[in-house]
């Protein structure tokens, strides 16, 4: 073997530690997120987590999740994720999910970028999924900027992103998994970890990855989220079984973080906290912003290992997924009833940040 050759065994176990080699019970598939997570939090200077406030989030948290019956069932009782458990749902998610970021707008509701559909406005990440049902029902050979098309003057944001990730991962797919997203499932043999490192490793759109203290850390929002909206839209069954899908963490964005600081489970900075009260948008990859996303994830940690603690059956019933489709949920309840109520200026914003991993 020549000096510019790789070492065929090296390899293999650098595929295996990623997940992608043959599985054994010394090396199981590991996206290594919660891990890197604990190191952002250990090395954090903006943000912090308060040991008080998450234990008595965790008590709030269950109690309204049980009440509220929260399971895999809630995230096809919205009229707008697909309903068939077939093919055509792994598709669906596979491109919504490589195009769920950034739709945050400086701009008014009225005329921030939004989608008109089904006899109503669509702003977020529902007018993504409002685009993609759309298209599917004009099934038209138009350009991909009129399937985008807002109902506002605003164009969606980082659109030249969304298609320059769409007709790279579309030429990635047919390459390497035949066209088919479901080729990438089969590859992963019901393990989410496994999964994940695939999207990862294969497509350069979802490798959500930093450097923070001169190591790099990982936070896969998108890969990790695809993995939940499979288990949640095939009720782990099928195309959604995944045997690990508790290891998968929080999908950091903007939502969870400015929950879990409503909360008083973060504790930001006060330069920081001026930052995001003023509007300034933080850089994706600098520290404060890593520093959010990381602290989220390990507070998510430590609140469902609380309710663990507070209430052992929550270890069965309620994973990471779960806990981030209930808190995703509950902010923008918050946000819409502080606006009902007036007092949406005692909120603290959500940080932003311009950026295809969240």
């Amino acid at each position: 073997m020549s000096d510019d050759e790789a070492d065929p065994e090296l390899l293999a176990l650098l595929r295996q530690t990623r997940g992608l080699g043959p599985v054994s019970a010394s090396a199981p598939p590991n996206t290594r997120v919660l891990e890197t997570a604990e190191f952002v939090y250990d090395n954090a200077i903006d943000v912090s987590i308060v040991s008080g406030a998450t234990k008595a989030a965790a008590a709030s948290i269950w109690q309204l999740m049980r009440d509220k019956d929260i399971s895999t069932n809630t995230w096809s009782e919205h009229g707008l994720h697909p309903k068939a458990k077939d093919e055509s749902t792994v598709n669906f998610i596979f491109t919504m999910d490589l195009l769920n970021f950034s739709f945050w707008s400086t701009l008014s509701e009225d005329k921030r970028f939004q989608i008109d559909y089904k006899g109503r406005s669509w702003t977020g990440y529902w007018s993504l999924v409002a685009i993609l049902q759309r298209a599917l029902e004009e099934a038209t050979d138009s350009q991909l900027r009129h399937v985008f098309r807002s109902s506002t003057d605003e164009e969606m944001p980082l659109l030249d992103d969304r298609i320059n990730l769409l007709r790279e991962s579309g030429a990635i797919l047919e390459e390497e998994f035949d066209g088919l997203p479901i080729n990438v499932i089969k590859q992963a043999d019901h393990s989410a970890a496994r999964f994940v490192n695939l999207l990862v490793d294969h497509f350069p759109g979802f490798r959500d990855e930093h450097v923070f203290h001169g190591k790099t850390v990982r936070f896969y929002k998108r890969a990790q989220i695809m993995v939940a909206d499979l288990w949640a839209a095939f009720n782990g069954q099928d195309f959604g079984s995944f045997d690990d899908v508790q290891h998968i963490t929080i999908f950091p964005d903007y939502r969870i973080p400015q929950i879990l600081q409503s909360l008083n489970v973060l504790w930001y900075s006060p330069r920081l906290e001026t930052k995001i009260k003023r509007g300034e948008e933080i850089r994706s990859g600098e520290n404060m912003e890593i520093e959010v996303r990381g602290c989220s994830i390990w507070a998510v940690e430590l609140l469902r290992r609380e309710m663990v603690r507070q209430h052992p059956e929550a270890k069965e019933r309620f994973n990471a997924v779960l806990i981030d489709f209930f808190l995703y949920d509950f902010c923008k309840q918050q946000e819409e009833q502080a606006k009902a109520d007036g007092t949406k200026d005692d909120i603290l914003p959500h940080h932003r940040t311009r950026s295809t991993w969240y």
